[in-house]
């Protein structure tokens, strides 16, 4: 069993789409604190000015501590501002005919009330059309307990996991000797060696939202991804 936990990105680059391709099973690991900033709630798409954010308001309450799974949306009317902001960016794409119409009623049907249900909402809707059949789980579904990697640790046992995916930024903060107590083979993403496609607007750019990708390259997206489906 190889599982990736990790908490969900908005509208995310391929790079983390090769990540759950290469699990059997993704854990969304969003009972963590929601970060300001960061790519929870954002991401790149690219326009004719350059990289643009498109941002999901969210409210962030006073207290310390706020999970990522309870944080709220702040404007019911972001989805159709952030469509209009990519139909403008790319309905000069070659697929923006054939897969315009698909993304936009994805957007039209995202008007949930918490950022998680929206996050996996795109997440299991991409997964599908790039023909990626891992399993999600919710975090929620396990009794954790303290500790960042003891966390890890417990929902990779209880999955009887043989190797837990993740990427090179956990080794900053991972005690790698917990898995090797239990035998667990941690596997660290490697993110050199994408290949370029034709993309509008200038220079190439990878880290961009993976309807980009969608957007110039249509069903020969997942030939973009290192993981092979």
């Amino acid at each position: 069993m190889k599982v990736l936990i990790s908490q969900s990105n908005y509208i995310p680059w391929k790079g983390y789409f090769d990540n759950i391709a290469a699990c059997d099973c993704y854990v969304v690991y969003d009972d963590m604190q929601y970060t300001k900033r960061d790519w929870r709630n954002r991401n790149y798409i690219k326009t004719e000015q350059g990289l643009k954010w498109l941002s999901i308001p969210v409210e962030v309450s006073g207290k310390y501590f706020q999970q990522i799974n309870e944080t709220k949306i702040s404007d019911k009317n972001w989805n159709s501002s952030h469509w209009s902001q990519i139909e403008s960016a790319y309905k000069k794409a070659p697929y923006f005919k054939e897969f315009g119409p698909w993304i936009k009623e994805l957007y039209m049907n995202a008007n949930f009330a918490y950022l998680t249900e929206i996050n996996t909402f795109f997440l299991t809707e991409f997964c599908q059309f790039l023909g990626i059949q891992t399993k999600f789980r919710d975090s929620r579904e396990f009794q954790l307990p303290e500790g960042k990697t003891e966390k890890l640790l417990s929902i990779c046992k209880e999955l009887n996991t043989n190797e837990y995916f993740t990427g090179p930024a956990a080794r900053n903060y991972m005690d790698e000797s917990l898995f090797e107590k239990e035998k667990i083979k941690i596997q660290y993403f490697d993110y050199s060696g994408y290949k370029e496609y034709s993309q509008l607007h200038g220079s190439f750019e990878h880290g961009v939202s993976i309807i980009d990708l969608i957007m110039n390259t249509g069903t020969d997206s997942k030939n973009y991804l290192k993981f092979e489906l």
